[in-house]
């Protein structure tokens, strides 16, 4: 029995169950997919200074250094596939608080229990306190989450988006 358990703890590593494909959905597996794809521009099953250099280059960033690329590839462990990949974005997600309990901080916020909060209010918040949001980062996030003609946001919204990392259907 010995041979078996050993060869067991091998296969899982010492943190349990070392599948990366069990942290995420299959929906957003299949989003990381896509990402990957889009992103490994030769089509070789590996993520390369070329492919991003590419990748930015379509998105219009031409002058990236090459340095910064070497950076960007140096985050993982060896060649970009498609596990390592889903396994860096596991490793960034990991520290994320789950999705109640991010919501549960918002209803702080929200004593009348909406759903949403004033924008001024929310950017007042995000503008003075702890980590301040810069003039860009509010752009930014009333891009992704435009307040409503009463000028309300959605914090439910932003939850599920923090913690699922795509817009929910409505």
């Amino acid at each position: 029995m010995a041979p078996k358990k050993a060869k067991r703890r091998q296969q899982q590593g010492e943190g349990g169950s070392s599948n990366v494909f069990s942290m995420f959905e299959q929906s957003q597996i299949q989003e990381y997919k896509e990402a990957f794809t889009i992103i490994d521009q030769n089509r070789d099953g590996i993520i390369s200074k070329d492919d991003l250099r590419d990748v930015l280059a379509t998105m219009g960033q031409l002058n990236v250094k090459n340095d910064e690329l070497e950076a960007m590839v140096k985050e993982a462990s060896g060649p970009i596939n498609f596990t390592v990949f889903l396994t860096m974005f596991g490793e960034k997600l990991k520290g994320a608080d789950p999705e109640d309990v991010i919501v549960n901080a918002f209803k702080v916020l929200d004593p009348e229990a909406t759903g949403t909060i004033k924008k001024e209010f929310l950017q007042e918040l995000l503008t003075t306190q702890c980590d301040r949001f810069s003039a860009e980062e509010m752009t930014n996030l009333w891009a992704a989450f435009p307040p409503d003609v009463a000028g309300n946001v959605d914090y439910k919204n932003i939850c599920y988006v923090i913690t699922h990392g795509e817009d929910k259907e409505e």
